[in-house]
């Protein structure tokens, strides 16, 4: 029976709290319902970022998952099995890039350019070039994570701003600065400003974390094509 009652008053409770959120006038239910074109704008643009924010993070989170496994599981071989592995993981832009453009280069070091260039200088310049390439794509989606993280408190503080102008309005159309008058605007402008920095700081955060993985995903490319490169110069044949 007490645990009942416990219960039931914490429910009661709970209840009270959320009829008085309902209630509040100031909430961003009424800043929706009371704001203007430029308030709700506003608004839609940050729900744009903060969507985008957490898309792009847990595309790139899976694909850094995915990549930094397969890396694992090629660092565990050596010579011609890397290179056949490697190939077979059919990731065009990161692994197999690397062995593919390490084998062609290979292949196609014969007749008058092995008479000009060494073997061991032309597969390494392929898989110099595959190895660029991939951290470009590693990149692709950050950018986007970047310019939310720095532009999202200044979307928040332009609606901050429009709220004060909007309390400033209403201060001088009623001849006094009355609670009442005010704490509307000024609460619109305060939730502006908080919408803002919760946009902002998870793509802050993100993007470092994110940038971080990269570079581990990045390192294991570097260590594969170096093992790649002295397999090619090993067994160019195979």
């Amino acid at each position: 029976m007490k645990s009942f009652a416990a219960v039931a008053g914490l429910m009661a409770v709970s209840a009270v709290a959320s009829a008085a959120e309902g209630a509040n006038p100031y909430g961003i239910d009424a800043l929706w319902n009371q704001g203007d074109v430029v308030a709700r704008t506003v608004l839609i643009i940050l729900l744009i970022m903060s969507a985008s924010t957490w898309y792009v993070g847990i595309v790139k989170l899976l694909e850094q998952r995915r990549l930094l496994k397969h890396g694992r599981n090629l660092l565990e071989s050596t010579g011609v099995e890397l290179q056949q592995k490697a190939v077979a993981e059919n990731d065009d832009v990161l692994f197999t890039a690397v062995a593919v453009a390490g084998i062609e280069a290979a292949k196609e070091h014969k007749g008058e350019l092995a008479q000009r260039v060494d073997l061991n200088t032309w597969v390494a310049m392929a898989i110099s070039d595959a190895v660029d390439s991939a951290g470009h794509h590693m990149q692709s989606g950050l950018s986007v994570v970047a310019t939310i993280g720095s532009t999202a408190p200044f979307v928040g503080l332009f609606g901050t701003v429009w709220g004060i102008y909007h309390a400033l309005t209403a201060i001088g159309i009623a001849g006094q600065a009355s609670i009442d008058k005010v704490a509307g605007p000024v609460g619109e402008a305060l939730i502006m400003t908080a919408i803002g920095l919760a946009v902002a700081v998870p793509a802050v955060l993100g993007y470092n974390w994110l940038v971080r993985r990269n570079k581990l995903v990045l390192d294991m490319v570097r260590v594969v094509a170096g093992r790649l490169h002295a397999g090619l110069l090993a067994s160019p044949a195979k």
